[in-house]
């Protein structure tokens, strides 16, 4: 099959699996201008760097911003290069159908009115599912236990107060405050202060992986693949002002390896179609609804057996059930 033909044939896989746009279409004339200019700025800038390079570069993106214009992304803001920094090369970039999905929630999430937060307030998110763990037996084996995600958490907005856990009935204060907050323990003034360009957004989340999983880290899980998981934590456990959800939606589209599952269950039961990446025989999944672009949840699931369990084991599975900004800890959207 030809570059032309696979192209071809993942932008009509990405119209008949992905919901309907959450705008309205643009005008063909429009569409194609855009992309050119996309792809002209990608040219221009890959020579800079190397002519080879460039004879790469519009290939490798001229499916995957053809697919996001022509979803309607008049909006859309991608940074320039050929992929995430320092990505392997036999990774390939994030499927057109990907691409168009993040865009789809991006655009959804951008279209959401902004409301006005004070720092009094606190952030809200209330999950359902599972995580697992391996735990040794009496006999040396290895079980896999699971844990309860049912949490209710309210998160302190400027980070000044502690966050306050519900889990099972019994409520706790979290030791400490989350301060300014991280990538770890993201406070809503964090997540409103980062880049709001997908490039520069994930060069910052790039970076603090490649501190812990770079080269020389003794990890195997690498900066790409920490990006991935790192941006869906961000999702799913934060709550962040439209335009950071919208940056975070595009900035996982810069990440190679990114990809599309059809058919996906949250751990609430709900059907859905995911965006997925796939490492060392798992594959982590952020699940979108289908008709309206929103995320769901997040689930990882194995593709070769392992310690962890047999081919097709969900080892872990959590659900957004409500989340929001509320006056008071304790307090429910």
């Amino acid at each position: 099959m030809s570059l032309e033909q696979r192209e071809q044939s993942e932008r009509e896989q990405a119209s008949r699996m992905l919901p309907p746009a959450p705008y309205p279409e643009p005008a063909p004339r429009r569409v194609e201008a855009r992309r050119e200019h996309f792809l002209s700025e990608i040219d221009r800038q890959a020579r800079s760097r190397s002519p080879r390079l460039a004879l790469q570069s519009r290939g490798r993106w001229g499916l995957a911003l053809g697919a996001a214009v022509a979803a309607g992304a008049a909006v859309v803001v991608l940074t320039l290069n050929s992929g995430s920094p320092g990505a392997p090369s036999n990774v390939p970039p994030a499927s057109a159908a990907s691409v168009e999905l993040l865009e789809r929630a991006a655009l959804a999430a951008a279209t959401t009115p902004q409301t006005k937060v004070r720092d009094s307030q606190y952030s809200y998110v209330k999950t359902v599912g599972h995580t697992s763990v391996l735990s040794e037996t009496k006999s040396g084996g290895m079980e896999l236990l699971r844990q309860n995600e049912a949490i209710e958490q309210w998160t302190s907005v400027d980070g000044r107060e502690q966050t306050l856990q519900r889990k099972e009935g019994n409520d706790k204060l979290l030791p400490g405050t989350p301060g300014r907050g991280n990538l770890n323990s993201p406070t809503y003034n964090f997540l409103a202060a980062l880049p709001a360009d997908p490039g520069a957004l994930l060069e910052r989340i790039r970076d603090d992986a490649e501190k812990n999983h770079g080269a020389g880290s003794g990890s195997t899980t690498g900066p790409d693949q920490e990006a991935f998981v790192t941006i869906g934590d961000l999702l799913r456990d934060g709550v962040s002002p439209p335009e950071t959800t919208a940056a975070l939606y595009r900035a996982a589209a810069l990440i190679p390896g990114v990809d599309v599952v059809l058919d996906a269950v949250d751990a609430a039961g709900r059907k859905g179609v995911s965006v997925a990446r796939t490492h060392d025989g798992e594959r982590t999944e952020w699940i979108f609804d289908k008709s309206t672009a929103r995320l769901l949840g997040e689930r990882t699931v194995l593709v070769e057996d392992n310690a962890w369990g047999k081919v097709g084991t969900v080892v872990t599975s959590v659900a957004v059930i409500n989340s929001g900004i509320v006056d008071e800890a304790g307090q429910s959207h």
